[in-house]
């Protein structure tokens, strides 16, 4: 066939069919052209889901009437005019097809009533009307200031693309939410929106950010919302992030409530979202979503926004330091907050409560130690398990694995063990520090009769932690077990009602964390007498095999043991103290491995690999529900609460800690005041 020349017509629709999806892109289209134009109020009306109207009213600077015809022309703007600007762009709209498009495949009408360069309103409206590849003359009309676009009878002849329309109230939906993510970004506007003569969308101008966004957000979400701000060097661009983190426990099943604006354009960006999902890495679950409202301003040059038909995404010059600078924010502000949700018990009123972060947070998870900045100690008590026998809180011997010889003293469960106090203290003092922090609070406790002054000049290694900004002021002498599952206490501001072993798998977690990722050491194994025998088939043996870098950083050897089984010649120290079966752990790790959950190529291991990982130790280590634990038990895990980053949740975001406040405990008691 012969090579031709597409009639306008035909150009127009094929454009139409990248840009007008359904009629929330037309809204997208018209609003953002309002915005360019200077807009102060957009009134947006739909019928039937925006099939059969779609009207958008603002009181911009219009359109000279001689430029009208101009205005349904391809590929027409008056918001570009070089190369140098296409690479800088700082409008919403820029590639002048928006109103050809929808004018190819719908019914339009357009009245405006321009300003001119030096304000001056002309004199009278002028309207023109265009249907498919039909364009009328501009005419005369009576007109309020500004531009009103009337589109009637959408896809009327692409009767293909009107089939695949979901039903009004879906369509509606679209448009509902498109509205609402413009109206969070430029909260100087106002917005309506009326859908079959019913409003449904009412937003005055806002002079301050956080109102228009918890009037979008929701009233009920107001308290749970951190505000953050941060602003990057000259040096590095100075680029800005501005938003609104929600508490851990406003997180939701979708992520409909993100919003990612970048220049005052909302967005979808992969890189965006993984930074809002490693910010809340651990505190909430992998199933759920954060709230969080993220907006970067930063130059255009910076940005590539005509990477996608609709202009829905966007493209970094330097992804790394847009994701690092989100991270960091983000991360700031949970970390200098108290994240403990609260058991509300009764309906609570509050004034408007957004609080930026006022100074810096200690380190995250994923930072490294540096001169400046040292992650804290955060070893954790050995606990005892209901399975094994009971040991007195001076028991500083920690449980040894059937015929595993062993070259402990055995302490007397006075605390002496036929040791006199002074070559006690000393033996303890030669203590590894990693076992040492375990300890020290029980032989503390059990010598001060004997020996008052032992530990006045004795440095608590383990549980040397700098302070954190959610620390409570905890009343040790106020602890109880409740069903030998939940630890309750108080703090200043009410009633604490802690999970034992949510908020020992945090405690283990950190701890194991501190040393593998932040001092980079292996964990220390403990040597087997007989090797324990896992069977595995030829496929697990080659994922052990993969395996081996990260088996080599938590301390486990295996062997191969013919063809069918592998021996387990090595084990964390820690594990075999806290009971955990080697081959029940290497099982779960196979299976894990197998699922795609866990990857190692090469002899680097992901730090998300070994966050995992960890995570699982952790779980496995942790004290369980239905163990019973001793005071001076029950006190060191609240007093390492105080100590740990992110003791509101544990690794896998469930929360370790409920709180009823006084007033919520006042009101059900009846009291006033």
């Amino acid at each position: 066939m012969p090579i031709r020349k597409l009639p306008p017509l035909l150009v127009n629709q094929i454009a139409a069919g990248e840009v007008i999806e359904r009629p929330a892109s037309v809204v997208k289209e018209l609003v953002e052209n309002s915005l360019d134009a200077g807009a102060t109020r957009i009134d947006v009306t739909v019928d039937d889901g925006g099939r059969e109207l779609i009207r958008i009213a603002d009181d911009g600077n219009g359109i000279p009437a001689d430029e009208l015809p101009l205005a349904l022309a391809a590929h027409a703007t008056s918001k570009l005019h070089s190369a140098e600007q296409l690479a800088a762009i700082d409008t919403l709209g820029f590639r002048g097809e928006a109103l050809a498009s929808i004018a190819s495949v719908s019914r339009m009408r357009i009245t405006t009533r321009a300003r001119d360069e030096q304000g001056q309103l002309a004199e009278a409206a002028a309207t023109i009307e265009a249907s498919g590849d039909q364009l009328s003359d501009p005419a005369p009309a009576a007109g309020a200031p500004g531009t009103t676009i009337e589109i009637r009878d959408l896809f009327f002849n692409t009767p293909a693309r009107r089939k695949f329309l979901r039903t009004a109230s879906t369509e509606f939906g679209h448009i509902n939410e498109l509205i609402q993510r413009l109206a969070m970004v430029h909260h100087a506007v106002a917005f309506s929106l009326t859908h079959n003569g019913r409003k449904s969308l009412d937003l005055s101008a806002e002079r301050e950010r956080a109102r228009r966004c918890v009037a979008v957000l929701g009233k009920d979400l107001e308290e749970g919302l951190l505000a953050f701000e941060h602003v990057d060097t000259p040096e590095r661009g100075g680029m800005q992030v501005w938003g609104l983190a929600g508490m851990p426990s406003l997180a939701r099943a979708t992520g409909k409530f993100q919003y990612l604006c970048v220049n005052g354009r909302p967005v979808r960006d992969r890189q965006l979202t993984h930074a809002v999902r490693e910010a809340y890495r651990g505190l909430v679950p992998p199933d759920r979503h954060p709230v969080a409202v993220v907006f970067v301003h930063m130059d255009p040059a910076e940005v590539d926004v005509n990477v996608h038909p609709a202009k829905a995404e966007v493209r970094f010059r330097n992804p790394s330091a847009v994701h690092g600078l989100v991270l960091a924010a983000i991360r700031q502000r949970l970390l200098a907050a108290d994240l403990t949700p609260s058991a509300r018990m009764a309906e609570r009123s509050s004034p408007f409560n957004l609080r930026p972060s006022a100074e810096p947070s200690q380190p995250s998870l994923l930072d490294t130690p540096t001169q400046d900045q040292t992650l804290p100690q955060t070893d954790a008590p050995s606990f005892s398990r209901g399975p094994w026998p009971a040991r007195s809180p001076t028991d500083i011997s920690s449980p040894t694995p059937a015929g595993q010889p062993t070259d402990r003293p055995q302490p007397h469960p006075s605390g002496a063990g036929g040791l006199s106090s002074d070559e006690f203290v000393n033996y303890f003092r030669r203590m590894d520090p990693t076992q040492k922090g375990f300890v020290y609070q029980q032989v503390k406790q059990a010598l001060a009769e004997e020996s008052p002054n032992a530990f006045a000049n004795d440095a608590d290694d383990a549980n040397d932690a700098s302070p954190k900004p959610q620390a409570s002021s905890l009343k040790p002498i106020n602890i109880l077990q409740v069903h030998e599952s939940y630890v309750v206490t108080q703090d200043d501001e009410g009633l604490l009602i802690v999970d034992q072993h949510a908020l020992h798998e945090r405690v283990m977690f950190e701890q194991l964390r501190q040393r593998v990722l932040g001092e980079g050491r292996i964990l220390e194994s403990q040597r087997m007498l007989m090797p324990a025998v896992l069977r595995a088939s030829a496929k697990r043996q080659a994922l052990l095999e993969e395996l081996g870098p990260l088996l080599a950083r938590i301390g486990v050897e295996v062997e191969p043991m013919g063809s069918n089984a592998v021996g387990v010649q090595a084990f964390p120290s820690f594990l075999f103290d806290r009971g955990v079966e080697p081959i029940e752990f290497l099982d779960e790790l196979l299976d894990k491995a197998e699922e795609g959950e866990i990857e190692v190529s090469g002899a680097t291991v992901d730090e998300g690999v070994l966050h995992e990982v960890l995570d699982m130790m952790a779980c496995k280590a942790a004290v369980k529900a239905g163990d019973r634990m001793s005071e001076a038990e029950l006190e060191s895990l609240l007093q390492q609460r105080d100590r740990i980053e992110r003791s509101s949740n544990c690794p896998h975001g469930r929360p370790t800690t409920l709180r009823l406040s006084l007033r919520d405990l006042a009101k059900q008691f009846g009291r006033s005041g």
